[in-house]
């Protein structure tokens, strides 16, 4: 079974190397679109990690961030936190990505990281961090959930 083009799922743990450089899951990067050129844009995350968007698909955030009036200071912020720490990485031979200093004391990373798929986007993760906000998730209503499942077809 093949998946969808940018579509990533599943987890994996892998290590940040001295000079910030983060391998890629070869199964993602052959998942990436040949419109990608295999550059991804990586940013901070809403959460305390990194979300690594394909390229294709940063595009598209990125037009809807056009549409945003910059006149209201909500939608200023936001554009700028969205953007003020993306920057493109296009993938070397060995499939590593360079993450910023900036985003590795973000999202507390030192050396090892787990790099989850997230549909549309990559998600790399302090592993004690992630721990952290799925045992603050535990908290959320179950019909929270209930309404939320209501809306996937399984």
């Amino acid at each position: 079974m093949t998946l969808a083009e940018n579509t990533f799922i599943g987890e994996y743990t892998y290590s940040v190397d001295s000079k910030g450089r983060l391998n890629i899951p070869s199964r993602f990067r052959k998942s990436l679109s040949k419109n990608d050129n295999n550059t991804f844009v990586i940013t901070k995350g809403l959460d305390p990690c990194i979300w690594v968007y394909p390229l294709s698909e940063w595009l598209k955030i990125e037009n809807n961030l056009r549409n945003l009036s910059s006149v209201k200071n909500i939608n200023r912020t936001f554009v700028r936190h969205t953007t003020r720490y993306a920057s493109p990485s296009t993938y070397d031979k060995q499939g590593r990505v360079s993450l910023t200093p900036s985003l590795i004391e973000y999202a507390t990373i030192d050396k090892e990281v787990l790099i989850i798929g997230a549909i549309r986007k990559i998600e790399i993760w302090n592993p004690a961090k992630l721990k952290e906000v799925d045992q603050e998730n535990l908290k959320i209503e179950q019909d929270s959930y209930d309404e939320l499942a209501d809306k996937i077809t399984l």
